[in-house]
């Protein structure tokens, strides 16, 4: 399969691009620092562009059978606006103009799912995040909603607390409220779940919250 990553040189997405790698898929990474990218295959290609460069967006999706982002915004109190949302335009612009249909990315659980049944606690996660980090906050959101109402086969992921441990191998997977998903969950777990998606179409169309 040839798979687009946008974010390959964040924690997450390296370890995305990794294991894609890994599984035999042709990879396809725009970065705008190749030297935070710690992989190097015969299989990967590299572009390197600006998450603005629209046209560059488009060569990186064209032929493509599916687009994972790891995208995720800077955690800075004083952020107010960022790129990302613009760039999930872009990207979800490229996908319909090149027909790839498959769209995985990362959220957090402060942007809530409709099969969501939210506690108190759940309600008031989003709400501190909105006051400590709101450009952040807003970056999800934005970029979130871009990618749900894109009319994409998407699957978004979200995520609390990512931490860099070893793989446990456990997974919890669902909704606040319904089912038994916790907090912490390691890196090479979240990105393991965004490369199973290519093969799972239970979760098209939903945001399920995942932890380990």
């Amino acid at each position: 399969m040839n798979v687009t990553v946008f974010g390959g040189t964040g924690k997450i997405g390296q370890l995305a691009v990794r294991q894609l790698l890994d599984a035999g898929h042709d990879v396809t990474v725009l970065v705008r620092s190749p030297d935070k990218l710690s992989v190097d295959d015969d299989h990967l290609g590299v572009v390197i562009a600006e998450l603005s460069d629209t046209d560059a967006i488009r060569r990186v999706v064209d032929g493509a059978d599916a687009v994972i982002s790891a995208l995720g915004p800077v955690v800075d109190p004083f952020l107010h606006s960022g790129p990302l949302t613009e760039a999930m335009r872009s990207i979800v612009a490229a996908m319909h103009e090149s027909g790839v249909r498959r769209l995985i990315a990362l959220s957090t659980v402060s942007v809530p799912d409709p099969r969501d049944r939210p506690g108190l606690l759940d309600r008031l996660v989003p709400v501190g995040v909105g006051l400590l980090i709101p450009g952040a906050l807003a970056e999800v959101q934005g970029m979130t909603e871009v990618v749900t109402t894109s009319g994409l086969d998407w699957t978004v992921a979200r995520i609390t607390a990512p931490i860099d441990i070893p793989t446990n191998g456990t997974l919890r997977a669902g909704f606040l409220g319904r089912d038994e998903v916790g907090a912490p969950m390691a890196r090479t777990d979240i990105a393991a779940f965004l490369v199973d998606q290519l093969d799972d179409d239970r979760y098209v169309g939903a945001a399920p919250a995942i932890s380990n």
